[in-house]
């Protein structure tokens, strides 16, 4: 019996812009599946919804995988494919695999020979990168910095060492929105003034506003943002030179 294959399906990382953001193939293939393995269920069901899935959205197998299944959970769940069946991943926006749940499983995966099929959609940390005026050869997405104090400051003033280097990279993150101009804030104040900042508003969405100025000319600018997804990245200065 031929094996199934494990697609890695993106979904759009704002809403309303299906067909602005996922080309037809990758929508095809998520009206095709019957198996799909979720970081969240209830966002798949309306993804598939709104892509216009043929079957009845309850009829289809939707396991929700968090975020450290552990490897039985994973053989389990890719079973279908070990029977030829295809199984889609998705995460609640953007690319699964990429910060965010599916790794885990694409690695589990190809020890049982399933093929792994990533489609081309939307990544916010991609999607800012190229929008941003930084270094696009040299860097790395880091994730959430720390909430509380002095921690928080701290990791700032880490990561803007580490671009700075001579050998540094442009360092991307995120922040639960309702941070969002707290962190804003935040890199102005501990940056120093020539160290660029970028601050990436909900990409590809109605409300979309990407902009990235030193931190002295920050300090011109309105710091508040809206409550949406927003990618942030330092460069300092020896870096922003040579990006």
């Amino acid at each position: 019996m031929n094996k199934g294959k494990l697609f890695m399906l993106p979904v759009p990382i704002a809403d309303g812009v299906l067909n602005d953001t996922l080309p037809e193939h990758t929508i095809q293939t998520a009206r095709e599946l019957k198996f799909f393995l979720a970081e969240n269920a209830k966002s798949a069901r309306a993804f598939l919804k709104f892509c216009g899935h043929p079957s009845p959205i309850a009829s289809l197998s939707i396991e929700e995988i968090g975020h450290r299944p552990d490897s039985a959970k994973v053989r389990g769940w890719l079973k279908p494919a070990l029977e030829g069946n295809d199984i889609g991943i998705v995460s609640e926006a953007g690319c699964p695999g990429v910060a965010d749940p599916g790794a885990q499983i694409a690695a589990e995966a190809h020890k049982l020979g399933i093929r792994v099929v990533p489609l081309v959609g939307p990544s916010s940390i991609l999607l800012a990168l190229m929008a941003s005026g930084m270094d696009g050869q040299h860097f790395r997405f880091c994730g959430y910095l720390p909430i509380k104090e002095p921690a928080r400051t701290n990791a700032i003033k880490d990561l803007e060492r580490k671009s700075a280097s001579s050998e540094g990279e442009t360092q991307l993150f995120i922040e639960t929105p309702y941070r969002n101009s707290g962190m804003l804030a935040d890199l102005v104040k501990n940056c120093a003034p020539t160290t660029l900042i970028l601050a990436a508003t909900d990409i590809s969405g109605p409300e979309e506003r990407i902009r990235t100025f030193s931190a002295a000319d920050w300090k011109k600018q309105d710091l508040s943002l809206p409550k949406l997804p927003t990618v942030f990245g330092i460069l300092g200065a020896k870096r922003a030179r040579r990006a």
